[in-house]
């Protein structure tokens, strides 16, 4: 197996878990945080700045980067760590999560999906092997299986019927991989609220056998009690000597519960997505900066955060490049919101190496006003 995982501590009191993860280019602690680069790049941001913030493993979108700009160019570019100057791992995703974004734009058969372009209305079919095929040009050091990411509500027969073709695409896209000594592939478990589906998801999905386990078919609009559900449902049916990751996830509440159920990794566009509108993760709360009282506020975002935004631009400052429209604002804000989740990780492994993450968890909810999941942005 190419990807590598060490599991080095369990938290006593919980299932919260610090380990090591190795891909062919980079080393870095679990539990983390990857920023989103849908376009090959995380928004606003550039790889110096991600460094500072402690990134080491940022995303990729694989049915955006085929339509633009193709895979093709990126693997005559070296691949994609090389065609946007990232030296550290990548992890791409499957195209699977556009299957339900794009639900009005799209059509599912056994073969795969016909999508029509979000831009131009051409038609596009991505299946299982296709996705394996751009993924592999893009060189990623883990790739994921193409799966249907279903909606919520669903029916038990549709959800049943669409996880049964989730494993039939995982073993077709594992049969279609070129370079497994080079490139690691994950596995997705569905099966959306039902603890029956998620089990036979989660057993089923181990028995094809991958280099690490995702939970999907969360953060598609249900109520948060229910995706720690979906985790408490699949998580006792995966290897603890695999990677475990929640995709789609990127709020301080719901990583610290996933946390606590086991998981290893997370990732979520929204600290950019909501930087680009104005809002700031602090340890207090969201802050809406664009707001009236914090015309005269010439404190930094977060008085707890050392990141380079708040060490050299106040909340004043920053109001008045929102209401100026200067692309500035969002610059420094999702400088600071990617530093924030990069830092709460930190804290994260570093109560569980010291065997108080429990403790950690409920003085952070005190202090960041979180006393309903539901109500975390």
């Amino acid at each position: 197996m190419v990807i590598k995982y060490q599991l080095i501590k369990k938290d006593e009191k919980s299932k919260a878990r610090y380990g090591k993860i190795t891909t062919p280019h980079s080393e870095f602690e679990t539990p983390i945080f990857m920023p989103v680069g849908t376009q090959a790049t995380v928004k606003y941001l550039t790889k110096e700045e991600l460094e500072a913030a402690g990134a080491k493993i940022i995303l990729g979108n694989t049915y955006h980067l085929w339509n633009q700009p193709g895979h093709e160019i990126v693997e005559e570019a070296g691949g994609l760590h090389k065609f946007m100057n990232w030296d550290q791992s990548i992890l791409t995703d499957s195209g699977g999560f556009q299957v339900f974004s794009l639900a009005k734009l799209r059509d599912i058969t056994e073969e795969g999906v016909t999508f029509r372009h979000h831009k131009n209305g051409s038609k596009l079919f991505l299946s299982p092997e296709k996705a394996i095929e751009i993924q592999n040009s893009l060189g990623s050091d883990i790739m994921m299986s193409f799966d249907e990411c279903p909606p919520y509500p669903a029916s038990y027969d549709y959800l049943k019927k669409s996880l049964e073709r989730t494993l039939r695409w995982a073993v077709r896209g594992k049969n279609a991989h070129k370079y497994p000594d080079r490139q690691g592939l994950f596995g997705i478990v569905q099966g959306g609220f039902h603890q029956d589906l998620r089990e036979y998801s989660a057993q089923e999905t181990v028995k094809i056998g991958f280099d690490g386990y995702a939970i999907g078919g969360t953060s598609v609009g249900e109520p948060k009690e229910l995706q720690n559900l979906a985790l408490d449902y699949a998580l006792p049916f995966i290897p603890e000597d695999k990677p475990r990751y929640l995709m789609g996830v990127g709020s301080p509440g719901a990583i610290l519960d996933a946390v606590e159920r086991g998981i290893d990794m997370f990732d979520c566009v929204l600290p950019t997505r909501i930087a680009r509108h104005g809002t700031a993760m602090t340890h207090k709360g969201r802050v809406l900066l664009k707001n009236k009282e914090h015309e005269r506020d010439f404190g930094p975002i977060d008085d707890k955060c050392d990141c380079y935004t708040c060490k050299h631009y106040s909340r004043a400052y920053i109001r008045h490049l929102i209401k100026a429209g200067e692309m500035l604002a969002g610059r420094l804000i999702s400088i600071h919101n990617i530093h924030f989740l990069m830092n709460l990780m930190a804290n994260i492994r570093k109560a569980i190496k010291e065997g108080y993450f429990l403790e950690f968890k409920e003085a952070f909810y005190l202090e960041y006003g979180l006393n309903d999941i539901n109500k975390d942005f």
